[in-house]
């Protein structure tokens, strides 16, 4: 059961009781740092697979199709951050600030290793989007993504940093 509990800025609603030492002042639990990472994983993966549907319909080569995919990426996430502060009251350049501060460096692990892995899954940036081998080895490279960002982000946020600096805004 999800509980609500009132604190300075209104209702913490993560289904555990808000405590100050969870957002930037100390240890961080890693079911905090977990859903910071699934909401870079959820941005990544739309701006990925939309970068590689456009690229491959358009038969780019893979190094602008993977452009492509990671500037989606980026552009995905820090658009999610910034609706959800912008419904919270910021104007859109303060919304901008806090987005690129709360989701940078996630993203930019995020991106590196699940691009790293799929450029060392023989075929898999060949693989067409109708196949086993593309899905499989972007669900993989995802997986191994989140291993990996989930404790960069515990660190961000213990540190104040990271997803730290939105959670005011929740």
């Amino acid at each position: 059961m999800t509980q609500h509990v009132q604190h300075d800025s209104g209702t913490h609603r993560h289904g555990e009781p808000y405590h100050s030492h969870d957002h930037g002042h100390g240890p961080v639990s890693w079911s905090v740092a977990a859903r910071a990472t699934l909401h870079c994983l959820l941005g990544c993966a739309l701006g990925e697979i939309l970068g590689m549907v456009i690229g491959t319909a358009l038969a780019w080569h893979n190094a602008p199709t993977m452009a492509l995919a990671i500037v989606l990426a980026f552009v995905f996430g820090y658009s999610f951050t910034m609706y959800a502060v912008v419904r919270a009251g910021l104007d859109f350049r303060t919304a901008l600030k806090v987005a690129l501060a709360a989701d940078t460096v996630s993203i930019l692990v995020m991106e590196l290793v699940d691009n790293g892995v799929l450029l060392l899954v023989p075929g898999a940036m060949d693989a067409h989007l109708d196949t086993a081998l593309f899905w499989g080895a972007l669900a993989v490279a995802f997986a191994i993504a989140f291993a990996v960002t989930t404790p960069v982000n515990r660190l961000l946020i213990s540190a104040g940093k990271g997803h730290a600096v939105v959670h005011q805004y929740h």
